[in-house]
Parts: structure tokens; sequence; C-alpha cells
């Protein structure tokens, strides 16, 4: 049962096959069995069985709220939610509960959904492993000596290990999409602008987005569907979520339209592992054999893009950390006797080392005197890189690159911060632009590990992207891991 997509829960749900709250133990009984992995920060039992259960009342009288009605979605420990904690996996945030729904656990309310359990995550989803959790580690359910990727580690997790058909993350530099590539499941980044960023705990706001991870293709057009909406209390919310709607039903192209498709082909000058570049290689020649034309690109900044991203990221993060004090909310040093120590103390010893890094660098590169020489500069090549983006998608339809370099890596691999990094260099540079991009699983390497790769969209064009997405994945389905290896 639990091997299965969203859509066929769905349908089995539908048939009368079991009900909601059947699922949901079932999904439960999951959970216990790999809580070893460390998917997850918190699970509400008798509150995941009230939400099945009122779902399963709906259906008998036929006042269903939506497709998605008693499906369950793991939620990333950075999404508000009433009355839940929301750590952020950090210790600054350790006891603090919401006290409000963030526009897309709105959504998902109304829709029906079975809100299953906080997933784990990097601090203040800072990092590509999941190791900057200050409560746990997640593990990779394929190798458990290996990083889930991060920072949504505990929702790839949540969705490969098959605890949960559906999880929702947040994406800023890569964190559905290379946790996706590293667990073997479908990572999705919207358009930025497309998914209210309301109740989604700040890291650099002019890329954070609410993503999606699922199994197949056709099971984030599900989940977008809900999520989808324009909101008022969100500045930065694009009225064309409105006006662009993704239907719950996206499907593949036809072997007519495949045709017409000419898609980008975009590599790194260097890093990839051969098993990365055979996957890349497959893929493209995947495309071709069905008729669509393969483009070579060269990105001119590509190189760039790693300090592009973590200029601007952490002055951003810098900034919007800075609330946390000790004297609005969160913890606080009990060692203080005045306000600047208290200050200090608290953010010093609340703050994990990867945070506390990117808050010094942040500051740093917003200083007196370094303004313009970084910021401003970062902020410049921004401007150029979604030029050249706009440029590339003159020429073609699509753009295909790997995920991730490499395949999951162990735990304590990557000491040095630039290393680590360096996970991100496929990821960052469609986040720089605020393009709609597909994580796609479609091989495995000589370890057995998942490898997965991108497909990068025009904005808005998020519909077309799920349906290449799809596409590529029926082209490749003798790739796609086998999810019932954790079901056995």
């Amino acid at each position: 049962m639990l091997n299965r997509t969203a859509i066929e829960h769905q349908e089995s749900l539908s048939k009368g096959s079991y009900s909601s709250r059947e699922l949901s133990e079932e999904c439960l009984k999951q959970a216990e069995k790999y809580k070893s992995l460390g998917a997850f920060l918190r699970i509400d039992e008798s509150e995941i069985l009230r939400q099945a259960e009122e779902s399963d009342t709906r259906r008998k009288e036929g006042k269903l709220l939506g497709p998605l009605d008693g499906i369950p979605v793991s939620i990333k420990d950075n999404i508000a939610q009433n009355d839940c904690l929301l750590t952020c996996a950090s210790k600054i945030l350790e006891n603090y509960r919401s006290p409000y729904d963030s526009f897309v656990i709105q959504n998902l309310k109304k829709a029906g959904v079975v809100l299953f359990g906080r997933t784990n995550m990097d601090e203040f989803a800072m990092g590509s492993s999941t190791e900057h959790s200050a409560f746990q580690k997640t593990c990779n359910p394929w190798d458990p000596k290996r990083v889930p990727g991060g920072s949504s580690g505990g929702a790839g997790v949540s969705v490969a290990s098959c605890i949960t058909p559906l999880g929702l993350g947040s994406d800023t530099g890569g964190s559905v999409r290379q946790p996706a590539a590293f667990c073997g499941v479908f990572g999705f980044r919207p358009t930025y602008g497309r998914v209210s960023r309301y109740g989604l705990v700040s890291f650099a706001s002019s890329m954070d987005q609410i993503g999606t991870l699922s199994r197949s293709a056709e099971d984030c057009s599900l989940l977008m569907s809900v999520l989808n909406q324009t909101d008022p209390n969100d500045s930065t919310s694009h009225p064309l979520a409105n006006e662009m709607p993704i239907s719950s039903d996206v499907s593949a192209f036809n072997p007519q339209d495949i045709k017409k498709l000419k898609i980008g082909l975009l590599l790194p000058d260097k890093g990839m592992e051969p098993a990365v570049k055979k996957s890349i290689q497959e893929t493209a020649k995947a495309w071709e054999d069905s008729g669509a034309k393969m483009i070579p690109l060269k990105a001119s900044l590509g190189e760039y893009a790693i300090p592009i991203y973590y200029i601007i990221a952490n002055a951003e993060a810098a900034s919007n950390l800075s609330r946390y004090d000790g004297i609005r909310y969160g913890s606080r040093s009990k060692d203080s006797d005045e306000i600047q120590s208290l200050y200090i103390r608290t953010r010093t010893e609340n703050f994990g080392a990867e945070v506390r890094r990117r808050i010094l660098l942040g500051t740093f590169v917003l200083s007196s005197g370094y303004y313009d020489t970084y910021y401003k500069k970062a902020q410049i090549a921004r401007a150029k890189m979604k030029e050249e983006y706009l440029h590339f998608f003159e020429q073609v339809d699509f753009i295909l690159s790997p995920s991730s370099p490499s395949s999951a890596f162990c735990f304590g691999e990557r000491h040095d911060p630039l290393s680590m990094y360096q996970s991100d260099l496929l990821t960052i540079p469609p986040s720089l632009a605020g393009l709609p991009c597909m994580s796609i699983p479609v091989g495995k390497d000589e370890k057995g590990l998942p490898i997965g790769v991108q497909l990068t969209a025009p904005s808005f064009e998020d519909v077309r992207l799920i349906r290449a997405s799809a596409t590529l994945a029926k082209m490749n389905e003798t790739f796609v891991p086998d999810f019932t290896v954790f079901t056995k």
C-alpha cells in the first residue's frame, strides 16, 4: 500500500479499498519502523488520526473538500502551523509555538489534507545535508551512513521511505531539489511568487519558496493545485498565481508535442561524478530518441553562482535573523545581567555554528565600506544571470542539468564549508533567477544511490515543467528507484 503515489491513494480511497484512517495508521507504523532515519522531529498520532477520521466522515457524507482530502503530507519545521512547535531545528526556537497558520497550511486544511508531523531540517534551512539540525541527524534511506541532502532532508526521507506520499519543504538555493536527488524522489521548486511565503520562517527572502516532494510529477501537480494561490499577506505573492493556476491532473506530453521541444543542456565545466555524467548523458539521449532537439548551452556566469548566492543569501539571513534576540520570543540566556550581554549570550548559545557563520558573513558584506564591494556587485551579477536565462529561453523550452554534482555523500565528509557549498552549484542559478525547477530521479550510481537531473523552465511555465518532468519520468521509468525496497 505505502509505495503508491498520492494519486493512487486518491483512487483507492474513492473506491473504498481502504479509509484515510487505515492509510494514516499504516503511515504511522512506517514512521515507527524507520524512526532511526530521523525524518521527523515530532509526530502527534492522535491529531493525525483525528484528521483522518474527519476525512472519512466527509467522504461518507459526500462532502469531500478536494482531491487531496485524507492524504497524509509531511510538513517541514519552518512552516507555521497554529499551536504547533515551530523550531526550524534550532535551539533558539526550541519551545516556540506558532500562534497562527501559514497561508499554505490554511489551504491544506481547507483541502482536507492530513497534516502528518514536522520534519527535520538544517537549522533555519541553512545547509545541504541536514547535519546542521540542533536536535538530531537525518539519514538517507538508501544508505543510513550518508546524508539525505538539505535543508529539507526530513521531508525527502519521509517521502522516499514511504512514510508519507507527499512532503512540504522550502527551497532557497536547492533545499528541495537536492534532497529529492539524494533520496530518489521528485522535488519541485515553483516560480518565485507562485506560492505564498506568509508563515514560512525567513532565511533569504528574495529566494525562499515553499516546494513539494513527491513520488511522481503528477503528484506534484496535485499538491501544487492547492498551494498555488495569490496571497494579499505576502508582498511577493504574484497575481499570476491566480491567473495561471495549476491543475490537479497535469499529464505528460504526447509524442507529437515532444518532437516540438527544444531542450538546452547546461553542464558544469568540472566537478561531476562519473555516474552523474553518465545519467545526464542517458537522459539527454532519451529526449533525443523521443524526438526532442538537444541544444548545448554555456553559462558565462556559472562559476560565480555560489559567491553571488552566498553574499546575497547571507546578507538577507543576517537581517532576517536579527529578530532572534532573547527579548521578544524564543530562548533567552539566563546568565546575563545587562542588555548587550543578553543579546550576545542568547545568540551565541542558541544559534548553531553554521547559522553564526552565515550571520557574520552577511553582516560583513552589508557593513560600511564593504556594501558596494560585495553586496552591490552581487546584485548586479544576479541581474546579469537573470538576463542570461532570458536569452537561453529564447532558444529552448527547458534547460536540463544535473541536480547535484554527486550522489549522497557520507556524514562528516565535508567539514570544509566551501566544499559543502559546492553541493548547491547546480541548483543555485535558477534560484537566483526565480525560475521553476524540478529534480527528477533517473538512475543510480555504482553504490546503488539515486541520481537526479534538474529541469528548469521560464517563469510561470510551471505547468509545462511538470508535464515535461512527467514525460521524462515515463521515458526513464526503468531507471526510477523502486520504492518497494522500503515497504518490505
